[in-house]
């Protein structure tokens, strides 16, 4: 990739004016930490619903289980997935994501459902922004903010899903670009703040997003912000797809991206160095969301919401970030928590990154 040297990212520049959802986000990322919210399917767990109650009337006769497929819930049972939104915003939490992880038509396709992504995200969406706009009307100094939440898919599109033959793909770039596409249309379309590419294992997969999303905009002339969150999947700090954090943010770092950030995969202890990294060397804002610890062996999380807001300390006290939040085994109680010790310190400051910076 081609870089001018001589050209500098600042981050007024990455903000329209005409925006409201942009400036007014801006103006508080600039005043203070935002608490994203925490983890749906481990909230969704402890209904311990079963396959009628994610089938609800509309999938009664659906020819395949649909168990397990959470964004199902916001069309079969909204009531829970609009408790669960109203629980993060009682404890604290500026933005909540969408019930749409995985609303796109690839990774609805393993359940049959492709011809419910719109409604699924529009829905969701919907859903969302109805409990916010509640929350913000009770407390207008404290506005709330939908994030569409939009997940990796499971196809990926630089690794082969057969060993035999690594240079087969199971999808294209464009057939990737496309359901991303589709999904953001209707979430934008039920009312969301902004885009939260989220969980990205592959960087291919995320530019297929990012190029969705503002395509999207040039067509429609709404200006959504777009976080993007990537995941650093082991010890050997790099994404499933062989980036390491700094080569992921040079890939990316061309897009006008509201933050970046790391989540899931990893608890926030061994997270700590490529946050640190990407807070030194990124032209945006920086988010992290870690799980609740490493899953024990009943795929269990066991970090208390006291011992994940402590491991948290160390990125708040030394300003690394400006959106902080909870991933997978994450409650309110989590998040209540991070909140708490949010409150108490500064944001990261926006820097000037020279791409020279970004390069070296």
């Amino acid at each position: 990739m081609s870089l001018n040297n001589s050209y500098s990212f600042q981050q007024s520049w990455f903000f329209d004016s005409n925006s409201m959802h942009k400036t007014d986000l801006q103006a508080l990322l600039n005043k203070r930490i935002l608490i994203l919210d925490g983890a749906m399917g481990t909230m969704i767990q402890q209904y311990a619903l079963d396959e009628d109650d994610f089938r609800g009337e509309r999938l009664k006769n659906h020819h395949k289980s649909v168990r397990g497929n959470n964004d199902l819930l916001s069309l079969s049972k909204p009531d829970i997935i609009k408790t669960i939104h109203a629980a993060y915003f009682e404890v604290g939490a500026d933005i909540i994501e969408t019930n749409t992880f995985s609303s796109t038509t690839i990774a609805q396709a393993d359940y049959s459902c492709e011809h419910l992504v719109y409604d699924l995200n529009y829905e969701s969406a919907r859903l969302a922004k109805e409990v916010a706009e509640k929350f913000t009307s009770l407390n207008p100094e404290k506005p709330r903010f939908v994030a569409g939440s939009i997940g990796p898919t499971n196809k990926t599109a630089s690794i082969s899903p057969d060993v035999n033959d690594p240079g087969f793909r199971a999808i294209t770039f464009d057939e990737l670009k496309q359901a991303f596409k589709e999904q953001m249309q209707a979430l934008q379309d039920g009312g969301v703040d902004l885009f939260l590419i989220e969980t990205v294992i592959d960087t291919l997969n995320a530019k297929a997003a990012l190029m969705a999303a503002f395509e999207l905009r040039d067509e429609t002339g709404v200006d959504l912000p777009v976080m993007l969150s990537g995941t650093i999947t082991d010890a050997s700090g790099r994404t499933l797809s062989g980036q390491t954090t700094e080569a992921f943010l040079i890939s990316l770092s061309h897009f006008p991206l509201l933050s970046v950030g790391i989540n899931c995969a990893l608890g926030a202890k061994n997270m700590l160095p490529y946050v640190k990294e990407l807070s030194r060397k990124a032209p945006f804002y920086i988010s992290v969301y870690p799980n609740a610890g490493l899953p024990n062996e009943m795929g269990e999380y066991d970090e208390t919401p006291r011992m994940m807001a402590d491991q948290l300390q160390e990125f708040l006290d030394d300003g690394l970030v400006n959106i902080v939040g909870g991933c997978c085994g994450t409650t309110p109680e989590h998040i209540k928590a991070i909140a708490e010790a949010a409150s108490r310190v500064a944001p990261r400051k926006p820097i000037v990154v020279q791409t020279s910076e970004l390069i070296g």
